[in-house]
Protein backbone atom coordinates (compact mmCIF):
# COMPACT_ATOMS: atom_id res chain seq x y z
CA UNK A 1 0.00 0.00 0.00
CA UNK A 2 1.20 3.42 -1.48
CA UNK A 3 0.95 6.55 0.06
CA UNK A 4 -1.12 7.65 -2.74
CA UNK A 5 -2.99 4.22 -2.56
CA UNK A 6 -6.99 4.84 -1.16
CA UNK A 7 -6.12 1.70 0.49
CA UNK A 8 -3.03 3.23 2.33
CA UNK A 9 -5.54 5.95 3.48
CA UNK A 10 -8.36 3.10 4.81
CA UNK A 11 -5.75 1.08 7.06
CA UNK A 12 -6.34 0.76 10.45
CA UNK A 13 -4.81 -1.80 13.28
CA UNK A 14 -6.66 -4.90 13.54
CA UNK A 15 -8.95 -6.43 15.88
CA UNK A 16 -8.37 -9.68 18.26
CA UNK A 17 -10.86 -11.33 15.91
CA UNK A 18 -8.70 -10.43 13.03
CA UNK A 19 -5.33 -11.33 14.39
CA UNK A 20 -6.83 -14.66 15.05
CA UNK A 21 -7.26 -15.23 11.40
CA UNK A 22 -3.52 -14.33 10.40
CA UNK A 23 -2.17 -18.07 10.80
CA UNK A 24 1.72 -17.55 10.83
CA UNK A 25 1.32 -15.42 14.11
CA UNK A 26 1.00 -18.29 15.63
CA UNK A 27 4.81 -18.99 14.89
CA UNK A 28 6.14 -16.15 16.87
CA UNK A 29 5.90 -14.95 20.60
CA UNK A 30 8.10 -12.50 22.49
CA UNK A 31 9.70 -9.55 20.62
CA UNK A 32 8.25 -10.99 17.54
CA UNK A 33 4.86 -10.93 18.03
CA UNK A 34 4.81 -7.47 19.90
CA UNK A 35 6.57 -6.39 16.77
CA UNK A 36 4.12 -8.26 14.27
CA UNK A 37 0.76 -7.39 15.69
CA UNK A 38 1.90 -3.43 16.44
CA UNK A 39 3.23 -3.55 12.29
CA UNK A 40 -0.05 -5.30 10.58
CA UNK A 41 -2.75 -3.01 9.25
CA UNK A 42 -6.44 -3.83 7.96
CA UNK A 43 -7.74 -2.46 4.71
CA UNK A 44 -11.30 -2.71 3.12
CA UNK A 45 -10.86 -2.91 0.02
CA UNK A 46 -13.78 -2.52 -3.03
CA UNK A 47 -14.87 -4.93 -5.85
CA UNK A 48 -12.27 -4.02 -8.28
CA UNK A 49 -9.98 -2.04 -6.18
CA UNK A 50 -6.09 -2.74 -6.84
CA UNK A 51 -4.10 -3.93 -3.91
CA UNK A 52 -1.15 -3.78 -5.73
CA UNK A 53 -0.17 -3.00 -9.11
CA UNK A 54 2.90 -4.78 -11.79
CA UNK A 55 5.79 -2.67 -11.78
CA UNK A 56 5.50 -1.06 -8.59
CA UNK A 57 8.06 -1.34 -5.74
CA UNK A 58 6.94 -3.86 -2.93
CA UNK A 59 6.32 -2.03 0.62
CA UNK A 60 3.98 -4.72 2.25
CA UNK A 61 3.76 -8.49 2.36
CA UNK A 62 -0.15 -8.94 2.27
CA UNK A 63 -2.72 -11.44 3.36
CA UNK A 64 -6.15 -11.87 3.10
CA UNK A 65 -8.48 -11.63 6.15
CA UNK A 66 -11.82 -12.03 4.62
CA UNK A 67 -12.92 -11.81 0.89
CA UNK A 68 -11.65 -13.34 -2.13
CA UNK A 69 -8.57 -11.25 -4.35
CA UNK A 70 -7.38 -12.50 -7.70
CA UNK A 71 -3.87 -12.58 -9.15
CA UNK A 72 -3.18 -11.40 -12.70
CA UNK A 73 -0.85 -10.29 -15.32
CA UNK A 74 -1.16 -7.75 -18.54
CA UNK A 75 0.30 -8.98 -21.77
CA UNK A 76 1.49 -6.57 -24.54
CA UNK A 77 -1.79 -6.80 -26.09
CA UNK A 78 -3.54 -5.19 -22.97
CA UNK A 79 -4.90 -8.82 -22.62
CA UNK A 80 -5.54 -10.21 -18.47
CA UNK A 81 -4.77 -13.33 -17.42
CA UNK A 82 -6.10 -14.47 -14.23
CA UNK A 83 -3.25 -16.48 -12.42
CA UNK A 84 -4.59 -17.68 -9.00
CA UNK A 85 -7.53 -16.67 -6.79
CA UNK A 86 -5.81 -15.86 -3.17
CA UNK A 87 -8.85 -17.09 -0.34
CA UNK A 88 -9.22 -16.22 3.40
CA UNK A 89 -5.91 -16.84 5.22
CA UNK A 90 -3.96 -16.63 2.63
CA UNK A 91 -0.74 -14.67 2.50
CA UNK A 92 1.13 -13.53 -0.98
CA UNK A 93 3.80 -11.75 -2.08
CA UNK A 94 6.79 -13.68 -0.12
CA UNK A 95 9.02 -14.13 -3.08
CA UNK A 96 8.64 -10.14 -4.37
CA UNK A 97 9.64 -9.11 -0.33
CA UNK A 98 12.34 -11.27 -0.01
CA UNK A 99 14.04 -9.70 -2.86
CA UNK A 100 12.61 -5.85 -2.31
CA UNK A 101 11.57 -6.69 -6.17
CA UNK A 102 8.62 -4.50 -8.50
CA UNK A 103 5.59 -6.39 -8.29
CA UNK A 104 5.51 -8.74 -11.39
CA UNK A 105 1.63 -8.93 -11.17
CA UNK A 106 -1.90 -6.89 -10.12
CA UNK A 107 -3.89 -8.02 -7.32
CA UNK A 108 -7.32 -7.38 -7.04
CA UNK A 109 -10.76 -7.77 -4.80
CA UNK A 110 -12.98 -9.00 -7.02
CA UNK A 111 -15.40 -8.80 -4.06
CA UNK A 112 -15.43 -6.90 -0.81
CA UNK A 113 -12.13 -8.08 1.20
CA UNK A 114 -10.70 -6.78 4.09
CA UNK A 115 -6.73 -7.29 3.48
CA UNK A 116 -4.02 -7.55 6.04
CA UNK A 117 -0.35 -5.90 5.18
CA UNK A 118 2.88 -6.16 7.39
CA UNK A 119 5.42 -3.64 6.04
CA UNK A 120 8.26 -5.27 4.19
CA UNK A 121 10.79 -3.93 6.46
CA UNK A 122 9.19 -5.96 9.70
CA UNK A 123 9.22 -9.17 7.24
CA UNK A 124 12.66 -8.84 6.91
CA UNK A 125 13.44 -8.57 10.51
CA UNK A 126 10.95 -11.68 11.33
CA UNK A 127 13.30 -13.18 8.94
CA UNK A 128 16.29 -12.26 10.51
CA UNK A 129 14.86 -13.08 14.34
CA UNK A 130 12.18 -16.01 13.82
CA UNK A 131 13.11 -19.27 13.17
CA UNK A 132 9.08 -20.03 13.13
CA UNK A 133 8.16 -17.51 10.93
CA UNK A 134 11.21 -18.65 8.78
CA UNK A 135 9.83 -22.33 8.52
CA UNK A 136 6.64 -20.48 7.55
CA UNK A 137 7.83 -18.84 4.76
CA UNK A 138 10.00 -21.98 3.18
CA UNK A 139 6.42 -23.74 3.39
CA UNK A 140 4.69 -21.30 1.68
CA UNK A 141 6.98 -20.55 -1.18
CA UNK A 142 6.78 -24.53 -1.65
CA UNK A 143 3.34 -25.01 -1.61
CA UNK A 144 3.13 -21.54 -3.67
CA UNK A 145 6.09 -23.71 -6.45
CA UNK A 146 3.25 -26.51 -6.45
CA UNK A 147 0.28 -24.42 -6.97
CA UNK A 148 1.85 -22.57 -10.36
CA UNK A 149 3.30 -25.87 -11.22
CA UNK A 150 -0.01 -27.05 -11.55
CA UNK A 151 -1.99 -23.75 -12.86
CA UNK A 152 0.72 -24.26 -15.72
CA UNK A 153 -0.86 -27.96 -16.31
CA UNK A 154 -4.17 -26.80 -16.13
CA UNK A 155 -4.08 -24.29 -19.56
CA UNK A 156 -3.31 -27.34 -21.39
CA UNK A 157 -6.79 -28.91 -19.58
CA UNK A 158 -9.21 -29.01 -22.70
CA UNK A 159 -12.04 -30.04 -19.75
CA UNK A 160 -14.13 -27.34 -18.07
CA UNK A 161 -14.30 -29.56 -15.39
CA UNK A 162 -10.84 -31.15 -14.72
CA UNK A 163 -9.94 -27.21 -14.94
CA UNK A 164 -12.59 -26.15 -12.38
CA UNK A 165 -11.62 -29.37 -10.75
CA UNK A 166 -8.14 -28.01 -10.20
CA UNK A 167 -9.61 -24.72 -9.44
CA UNK A 168 -11.26 -25.65 -6.21
CA UNK A 169 -8.74 -28.14 -5.19
CA UNK A 170 -6.05 -24.49 -5.50
CA UNK A 171 -8.56 -22.37 -3.85
CA UNK A 172 -8.81 -24.82 -0.60
CA UNK A 173 -5.35 -25.58 -0.22
CA UNK A 174 -5.25 -26.28 3.46
CA UNK A 175 -1.42 -24.38 3.93
CA UNK A 176 -1.69 -21.71 1.35
CA UNK A 177 -5.01 -20.60 2.52
CA UNK A 178 -6.07 -22.21 6.27
CA UNK A 179 -9.10 -20.14 6.95
CA UNK A 180 -11.43 -21.69 3.99
CA UNK A 181 -11.72 -25.12 5.21
CA UNK A 182 -14.25 -27.45 3.51
CA UNK A 183 -16.68 -24.19 2.65
CA UNK A 184 -15.21 -22.08 0.12
CA UNK A 185 -17.38 -19.00 -0.24
CA UNK A 186 -17.62 -18.17 -4.06
CA UNK A 187 -20.50 -17.20 -6.77
CA UNK A 188 -20.67 -19.25 -9.99
CA UNK A 189 -19.60 -15.95 -11.82
CA UNK A 190 -16.58 -15.59 -9.16
CA UNK A 191 -15.50 -18.50 -9.99
CA UNK A 192 -15.54 -18.21 -13.74
CA UNK A 193 -13.31 -15.31 -13.72
CA UNK A 194 -10.27 -17.19 -11.91
CA UNK A 195 -10.53 -20.20 -14.23
CA UNK A 196 -10.92 -18.09 -17.41
CA UNK A 197 -14.55 -19.84 -18.23
CA UNK A 198 -17.98 -18.39 -18.92
CA UNK A 199 -20.77 -18.50 -16.11
CA UNK A 200 -22.62 -20.94 -17.99
CA UNK A 201 -19.27 -23.59 -18.83
CA UNK A 202 -18.96 -23.23 -15.17
CA UNK A 203 -22.18 -23.98 -13.89
CA UNK A 204 -22.59 -27.26 -16.01
CA UNK A 205 -18.84 -28.19 -14.53
CA UNK A 206 -19.82 -27.88 -11.66
CA UNK A 207 -22.89 -29.42 -11.87
CA UNK A 208 -20.95 -32.71 -13.35
CA UNK A 209 -18.34 -32.82 -10.23
CA UNK A 210 -21.32 -32.49 -8.05
CA UNK A 211 -22.58 -35.96 -9.60
CA UNK A 212 -19.49 -37.39 -9.16
CA UNK A 213 -19.83 -36.65 -5.21
CA UNK A 214 -16.66 -34.36 -5.52
CA UNK A 215 -18.84 -31.45 -3.89
CA UNK A 216 -22.22 -30.12 -3.26
CA UNK A 217 -23.29 -26.49 -4.68
CA UNK A 218 -24.85 -24.49 -2.31
CA UNK A 219 -26.23 -20.91 -2.35
CA UNK A 220 -22.87 -18.58 -2.27
CA UNK A 221 -20.47 -21.72 -1.90
CA UNK A 222 -19.35 -24.78 -2.65
CA UNK A 223 -19.11 -27.45 -0.13
CA UNK A 224 -15.77 -29.61 -1.02
CA UNK A 225 -16.59 -33.48 -0.22
CA UNK A 226 -13.81 -34.77 -1.50
CA UNK A 227 -10.70 -32.83 -1.90
CA UNK A 228 -8.53 -35.59 -2.86
CA UNK A 229 -11.18 -36.24 -5.35
CA UNK A 230 -10.61 -33.36 -6.97
CA UNK A 231 -7.20 -33.11 -7.28
CA UNK A 232 -6.25 -37.18 -8.54
CA UNK A 233 -8.75 -36.07 -11.13
CA UNK A 234 -7.15 -33.21 -12.14
CA UNK A 235 -4.18 -34.97 -11.85
CA UNK A 236 -4.76 -38.11 -13.98
CA UNK A 237 -5.89 -35.43 -16.96
CA UNK A 238 -2.55 -33.32 -16.68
Amino acid sequence: MKADNPLYLRKRSPTPAELLAIPWLQTLDGEALERAVADIRIALAEPGETICRAGRPVTYWFGVVDGLLTMSIDNDQGDTTTLIGITPGGWFGEGTALKREAYRYNIHALRKSAVAGLHVDTFHWLLDHSIGFNRFIMNQLNERLGQFIAARESDRLNSPELRVARSLAALCNPVLYPGVGQVLRITQQELASIVGLSRQRANVALQLLQSHGLIRIDYGCVRILDIAGLRSQARAAA
